[in-house]
């Protein structure tokens, strides 16, 4: 079933396939494990370090997740857990002493950080080398210029699950709703270097309905429960669900009701197992890459 087109007609509807990330994650992951293995022949293995600062449950279970594919991969990961009131300076202090340990080839700062401490500052201060999160503004603009570069993880998820899947992105028209920079906005470039034409709605797009529903692909990181509707696919679209939204009743959904686009869409993916676990392997691929330019180095 994988990247087969799919055939429609007036009077049959044909369901979605499924873009499973959580078996195009494992697949990246077993790529990543075996190059590592192939390295630490005659080096030490590829090592990432993990900050986390207070105690905040989705943080901790994002954390583990991390831990856990470091291992999968060959990996040491090294864990900072700091309490909540840690000041900024002494959260800024540690990144610098990662910054110039040699044996540190990639930094994470779970997100989000206490109030006390600027998100923008910690993004600054990590070396660019070794920011695997994609987040630096020496990465964002190498992004930007068409340089080679650490690629935010979440958006390289989404565009290599769609390449995994055989969904075509030349020349098609992608439609992103949510401008972040985490997210919409690094999605953008990196569609447009797969020749795709790009399309960023977001709060004050007018007429967003019909927008939306002009795209071949669909990526939804609004952050709102079933946003996305099916009325706003247009049939046999390739839609990519970045939302996490926890339901009152304790579940999870994406930005996309699921169980009505996937009557109209070609492909789609689901929440949870979509694009969350794509989101890691993209930083095992980044944490390897790091490495590996770091033995370049040497």
């Amino acid at each position: 079933m994988k990247g087969r087109p799919l055939r429609r007609t007036a009077d049959i509807q044909m369901p979605a396939i499924i873009l499973n990330g959580k078996e195009t994650a494992a697949a990246i992951k077993a790529e990543v494990a075996a190059k590592t293995a192939q390295n630490t022949r005659t080096d030490r293995a590829p090592c990432l370090a993990v900050i986390l600062v207070g105690e905040d449950p989705a943080s901790q279970v994002y954390v583990r997740n991390k831990k856990n594919a470091c291992a999968a991969c060959g990996f040491r990961s090294a864990e900072y857990l700091l309490s909540a009131d840690t000041s900024e300076a002494d959260l800024l202090a540690l990144i610098a002493d990662l910054n110039a340990d040699d044996t540190v080839d990639g930094i994470l700062c779970q997100l989000p950080l206490p109030g006390q401490i600027r998100e923008q500052a910690v993004i600054d201060a990590i070396s660019p080398e070794k920011d695997v999160d994609g987040f630096h503004p020496v990465n964002a603009g190498r992004l930007l210029t068409g340089q080679d570069c650490f690629m935010p993880c979440t958006p390289a998820g989404v565009v290599e699950l769609l390449r995994r899947a055989g969904v075509p992105m030349a020349g098609k028209h992608c439609v992103i709703v949510g401008r972040s920079n985490i997210v919409g906005k690094p999605a953008a470039l990196l569609m447009l270097r797969e020749n795709a034409t790009v399309t960023v709605c977001h709060s004050r797009t007018e007429n967003l309905k019909e927008t939306v529903r002009t795209g071949d692909i669909v990526i939804a990181a609004v952050g709102r429960a079933n946003f996305i509707t099916a009325d706003m696919i247009k049939p046999g679209a390739a839609v990519v669900d970045v939302g996490i939204n926890r339901l009152p009743e304790g579940g999870l959904c994406g930005d996309v009701d699921f169980a009505a686009a996937s009557e109209v869409a070609g492909w789609i993916s689901p929440v949870p197992g979509g694009v969350g676990p794509m989101t890691i392997a993209m930083l095992m691929k980044n944490t390897l890459l790091a490495y590996e330019n770091r033995r370049l180095l040497k």
